[in-house]
C-alpha cells in the first residue's frame, strides 16, 4: 500500500492547504523534472514508476505544466528522495499521512509512520 503526497510550486510559504493562495502557484513541468531526476523509471503509457533503493514512486505523466502534482510513495526513502528534489526546485510537499506540509529541514516528521500503522491495522483485520 502507498501513501500520497502532493508537490506544490508556490511563491507562498504554504502553512496549510486550506489557506493556499492559488494566485501564487507557479506552473511547473513536474513530470519532466521527475523523469530526468531518476535513473530507473518503468513506463507504461502515462504511468510512471520510479524505482530506487527500498522505495518506489508512482505517478501519471502528462505534458502540461501544473502548480501541483500528486505522487504515491512506497517506502520512507521515497520521501527523502523527494525532499532533496523539492529543496533543489523550491517545491513544497503536502503529506496525506500527516495531513500537513512537510518540514523540508526536519524530514523525519513525515507520514510514513502513520502509513505503516494503518497498513498493520489492515493486515490484522484479514
Amino acid at each position: 500500500m502507498s501513501w500520497d503526497i502532493v508537490l506544490f510550486n508556490s511563491k507562498q510559504k504554504i502553512q496549510s492547504v486550506a489557506e493556499l493562495d492559488e494566485t501564487l502557484l507557479e506552473p511547473t513541468d513536474f513530470s519532466g523534472i521527475l523523469e530526468s531526476s531518476f535513473e530507473r523509471i518503468n513506463k507504461k503509457e502515462t504511468h510512471r514508476e520510479i524505482v530506487g533503493t527500498n522505495f518506489t514512486i508512482d505517478f501519471f505523466a502528462n505534458n502540461e505544466h501544473s502548480s501541483n502534482f500528486m505522487l504515491s510513495l512506497y517506502g520512507e526513502n521515497a520521501m527523502f528522495e523527494l525532499i532533496e528534489l523539492a529543496k533543489k526546485h523550491n517545491w513544497q510537499i503536502y503529506d496525506s499521512g500527516i495531513d500537513g506540509m512537510v518540514d523540508l529541514e526536519n524530514p523525519e516528521k513525515n507520514g510514513f509512520v502513520n502509513h505503516r500503522k494503518y497498513v498493520e491495522q489492515i493486515l490484522k483485520q484479514k
